[in-house]
């Protein structure tokens, strides 16, 4: 099938320099204005007083409340939009950095596991819970309004490490659509994963994959859902709705030609269970995208 592709999404330059350990910006303003936007450096992103806004985070578009807290990395797109938001005072402060910040052999010390595992998983964007930034926006706060450079790496290090020892993070972006490798230290279901992947257009049985890892459909059921906490048919529909998420935002398509491309034999379900994993139809999602390619 042939592919007409959209616009591109605006790559930022950060005004990260090599020199420094980190960027970060301090503001207030009215409204969010800011289109849709990718980077090569993590993003630590905290705002409050944007109740009603939206916050987009690759194929995750999230009505968000009076404080939002979130990390990007990999490229993900993401971007707030006003939507419902009427506060009129919103407070943003953004911290940018580097992962040769800390440098493979850092990273890969013990102590560094739950960083090193946090920043992985930002690929896809990741979320904190209400009660997570609860625990750390004081910090935050101080580290925006710290003189010593020194102290000011340290405040980061401990934010991170707060963030990354809480289990209050979700992943918000499926990684179908932010093109990334899923996280698993089982062989197997690396083994299903990358066979889902490579085979999402065709019809995916149960059967077939109990027997790519030697297992019986039922014993192989219960081996995913305990590896993963995902059923089967759950894991496979949102590998397709991640890349159709993709092609909605990429190509001109119609809805029809993606929902069958990404394996979807029924148009009225893709329609539906999108609405119900995304919050909007397909051609919501597609016009959210497109709207906000550019400055709003």
């Amino acid at each position: 099938m042939s592919e007409t592709s959209l616009p591109g999404i605006i790559t930022e330059i950060t005004p990260l320099s090599d020199k420094d350990c980190f960027y970060l910006v301090d503001r207030y303003k009215e409204r969010f204005n800011y289109p849709i936007h990718r980077h090569e450096e993590f993003e630590l992103n905290f705002v409050s007083g944007c109740k009603g806004a939206a916050r987009v985070v690759g194929d995750s578009v999230v009505e968000i409340g009076d404080y939002d807290l979130v990390l990007v990395g990999n490229n993900m797109e993401h971007a707030w939009e006003q939507h419902n938001c009427n506060s009129g005072k919103i407070h943003e402060i953004t911290i940018q950095f580097s992962r040769n910040l800390f440098g493979e052999v850092f990273l890969g010390k013990n102590q560094m596991a739950p960083i090193r595992e946090m920043l992985d998983k930002s690929s896809n964007g990741i979320a904190f819970s209400q009660l997570c930034i609860m625990r750390v926006y004081h910090r935050i706060e101080r580290l925006a309004s710290m003189s010593s450079d020194f102290y000011r790496v340290l405040e980061l290090l401990t934010i991170l490490h707060e963030l990354a020892t809480n289990d209050g993070y979700q992943v918000l972006s499926n990684s179908s659509f932010a093109n990334v490798p899923h996280s698993t230290d089982s062989r197997r279901v690396v083994k299903v994963q990358n066979y889902i992947n490579k085979h999402y257009r065709e019809e995916i049985r149960l059967s077939d994959l109990a027997d790519l890892v030697g297992m019986s459909p039922t014993a192989f059921s219960r081996f995913f859902k305990l590896r993963t906490g995902r059923l089967v048919s759950d894991y496979v529909i949102d590998v397709r709705l991640g890349y159709a998420s993709r092609a909605l935002v990429d190509s001109t398509n119609s809805v029809s030609e993606i929902c069958y491309d990404c394996g979807f034999n029924n148009v009225s379900y893709f329609n539906r269970i999108f609405k119900k994993k995304k919050g909007c139809a397909p051609k919501e999602f597609r016009e959210f995208y497109k709207r906000h390619r550019v400055l709003v």
